[in-house]
């Protein structure tokens, strides 16, 4: 009953945690977007914005979107393209390997232009709202490094009751 009662809670913040997670990851636009989690546009909103700000980030934003969308475009229909494709069909293979190098370039980009915005974002903020968002950051950082002790934990628990 008790190791129920311990599975249940250890899986339900496991979920609560991994939804954080996916939160965490950057937004399908290169930059901040609506998953952005405590580094993007959540952290932002916390940061109580000007509307001036507000307007920068949103152009920053749209730019940034705008700048990357034929190449975001050319690799969705090259990878349409393969997808339709049977392993069988003459040049399979090589249309593999340029998928591959094509995804590759647009990951480069994406991390660069990703980069390029955050440094765009950032100017935009007061000196203090930079200290704040270090702080979150900081923050974040430490209940991430929390929730690596547990789960280490949890598994040499569930290691030494396992053997018995």
């Amino acid at each position: 009953m008790r190791k129920n009662l311990f599975i249940g809670l250890a899986l339900s913040t496991a979920l609560a945690l991994g939804s954080a997670a996916v939160a965490a990851q950057p937004g399908p636009h290169g930059g901040w977007g609506h998953r952005g989690g405590e580094h993007g546009m959540m952290a932002l909103h916390k940061l109580n914005l000007s509307d001036a700000q507000k307007a920068s980030v949103k152009q920053i934003m749209q730019s940034s979107f705008e700048q990357n969308k034929g190449q975001r475009q050319a690799v969705r229909q090259q990878r349409e393209a393969f997808e339709a494709m049977k392993p069988t069909d003459p040049g399979y293979q090589a249309a593999a390997s340029a998928l591959a190098q094509a995804e590759g370039a647009a990951t480069t980009a994406r991390v660069q232009q990703m980069a390029n915005v955050r440094a765009q974002i950032y100017n935009v903020l007061t000196p203090a709202q930079q200290s704040q968002l270090a702080t979150m950051k900081a923050q974040q950082q430490e209940r991430k490094q929390q929730w690596q002790q547990f789960k280490a934990q949890q598994k040499a628990a569930g290691s030494t009751t396992s053997g018995k």
